[in-house]
């Protein structure tokens, strides 16, 4: 799971003006891909936090229908996120930069660990904290078939760069679907190696609500064991 909503964050916080598109492809949809990443980038710098709700569903490989889950997620900068799961059951995730709590209420249990530690690419971690630009850890390419979402604005796919120090990866490729006029991010699909999919729709997105720093301060109630998270060492 980790891994999954860690991808999701790298898109909603990064804000790249780079694009990284084969120019032998179609020069007229590469060209809208390079204005719509523009957009995205133009909006993402005028949000200092956002608020919104979000369904997930994922596909998983050799499963007829999908498990969906619903919920809230919060964003600050610089590097603040809390994602809640609502639905069906309840999970409370913590960022603050390098920093994790995962708590699930149900196994009265909060797991405690650094994203360095927890993820197998450090590239996310280095985009939440500005450290990189989305270019250096991303191909950014037109969706194949020119796909297009929501008011005709195309799709973009995002392809991890293989790195030395990063040799396999679990995630495959990311596309990418904005809202049009607001260029603000509607849905995301993660594309893993193994054929699994996990698919987050956003919406009553509230950008500069002013979220206060409370919102994303986890203080561990005096009956919850606290765990710390294993390091990972692959994908």
């Amino acid at each position: 799971m980790t891994r999954r909503w860690l991808a999701v964050l790298v898109i909603l916080l990064s804000a790249s003006s780079a694009f990284g598109a084969d120019e032998s492809g179609d020069a007229k949809v590469a060209q809208e891909v390079r204005n719509v990443v523009k957009q995205i980038q133009a909006r993402y710098e005028k949000t200092k936090d956002l608020q919104a709700d979000f369904i997930q569903k994922t596909r998983i490989e050799g499963f007829e229908r999908p498990v969906i889950s619903s919920g809230k997620v919060y964003l600050k900068k610089p590097g603040r996120l809390r994602w809640d799961y609502l639905d069906p059951a309840h999970e409370e995730i913590y960022v603050n930069r390098d920093d994790v709590r995962v708590y699930v209420p149900e196994h009265k249990q909060v797991l405690v660990g650094k994203l360095t530690q927890m993820a197998a690419s450090q590239a996310p971690l280095q985009l939440l904290q500005g450290a990189a630009r989305l270019d250096e850890s991303f191909d950014i390419e037109p969706t194949p078939g020119n796909e297009r979402g929501t008011g005709g604005v195309p799709l973009i796919t995002l392809f991890p760069k293989s790195k030395a120090h990063e040799p396999s990866r679990n995630l495959q490729r990311i596309v990418v679907e904005v809202f049009p006029k607001t260029y603000f991010l509607r849905t995301v699909s993660l594309h893993e190696i193994s054929g699994n999919v996990a698919t987050f729709e956003f919406s009553g997105l509230k950008p500069n609500a002013g979220l206060g720093d409370e919102v994303f301060d986890f203080k561990t109630p005096p009956d919850v064991e606290v765990v710390r998270a294993p390091v990972l060492n692959g994908p």
